[in-house]
């Protein structure tokens, strides 16, 4: 089991706490510190089943300034989260062939 965190964000904090209580030792990614590869992102996106543009956070200043309103491929959705990884959603717990995202926290626990 994996999850993909930001240890400043609390959503993504509340999700680790609930590995933790449930007693998961999960492998912790902080992906700001070791950013995932393309493979690795497109496998997420897979597990998640869904496409990239729904793992973007939209809200964050670099979406709004580079790419909010242009008709980007799903690669280059991809590299952009690569190139600014602040723009994955988070957190994101993968167990197996399943991902979930974390938001409620509360979600992980359908992967547990």
């Amino acid at each position: 089991m994996k999850i993909y965190h930001n240890p400043r964000c609390s959503k993504s904090r509340q999700g680790l706490a609930i590995l933790q209580e449930a007693h998961q030792d999960p492998e912790i990614i902080n992906y700001l510190k070791n950013p995932v590869s393309f493979e690795e992102l497109r496998d997420i996106l897979n597990k998640l089943g869904i496409p990239a543009i729904d793992l973007i956070r939209k809200n964050e200043a670099i979406w709004k300034e580079e790419f909010k309103n242009k008709n980007l491929s799903e690669t280059e959705l991809i590299e952009a989260m690569i190139t600014y990884p602040k723009l994955i959603e988070r957190p994101i717990v993968v167990h197996g062939d399943k991902a979930v995202i974390g938001r409620p926290p509360e979600k992980i626990k359908d992967i547990i």
